[in-house]
């Protein structure tokens, strides 16, 4: 049995990642839990994934996998859906699994999770998501993270990402920003007065703050793809 704030805390994990595709960093957490420091929440994970609820990737800071959630957040009539490609028969009597249809997105080079880079506007390939990732009715396409410093939200160096086109961001969306029309950089989206903040999630890099009008929103995170 969870406690209440275990409880919390897996169902706020679950939801972010339900969003953005990455789970929320410890600061997130800590603020949506309303706790003092982030001790209490390394608590909380230790206690979550002792108890079989999620797993900490070794190696990938932030990365947090949700392995299962107690009843009362299982969702009525869920079942557990598969990419469709070659796989074996069904065990006799097995529950049939329902197909989930991948669908192939362009990938239009690198995208600087650090400092910027030249915005990349050419296709170098396609790669194949879960149509279940695509959210809202816009066009969608991937990049592929170069660098560090989303790391804390669970965005690592060679990841690829999946973006939504949309040219308008809320508070915490995690966003393609192309800066003075030709550099692009994927960080959290903050509108502060008529400037806008670009931050990393990882402490080594500072926030950027732009004219409002030197910042263009290309797309929001909805989906990430990793590869081990």
């Amino acid at each position: 049995m969870l406690t209440r704030k275990q409880l919390e805390l897996l169902d706020f994990i679950q939801k972010r990642m339900a969003r953005d595709g990455v789970p929320p960093s410890f600061d997130e957490m800590k603020d949506a839990l309303d706790l003092r420091s982030k001790s209490g929440i390394h608590r909380l994970i230790t206690a979550l994934e002792e108890r079989g609820f999620i797993r900490r990737l070794a190696h990938r800071a932030r990365a947090i996998e949700i392995v299962k959630l107690p009843d009362a957040m299982e969702k009525p009539g869920f079942r557990p859906r598969v990419i469709e490609g070659d796989r074996s028969a069904p065990p006799k009597g097995a529950m049939p699994v329902e197909p989930v249809h991948a669908m192939e997105l362009p990938v239009m080079g690198r995208i600087a999770a650090g400092v910027p880079i030249e915005a990349i506007s050419e296709v170098s390939h396609h790669v194949a998501v879960p149509g279940s990732m695509l959210s809202g009715r816009g066009a969608h396409y991937a990049l592929e993270v170069k660098g560090d410093s989303m790391i804390d939200a669970g965005i690592n160096d060679g990841d690829i990402v999946v973006i939504r086109e949309q040219g308008t961001a809320d508070n915490g969306d995690i966003v393609v920003a192309l800066v003075e029309g030709h550099e692009a950089t994927l960080k959290r989206f903050r509108r502060q007065g008529g400037m806008i903040l670009l931050e990393a999630a990882n402490s080594a890099y500072e926030t950027r703050v732009l004219p409002e009008a030197m910042v263009k929103v290309q797309g929001r995170l909805v989906g990430l793809i990793r590869c081990y």
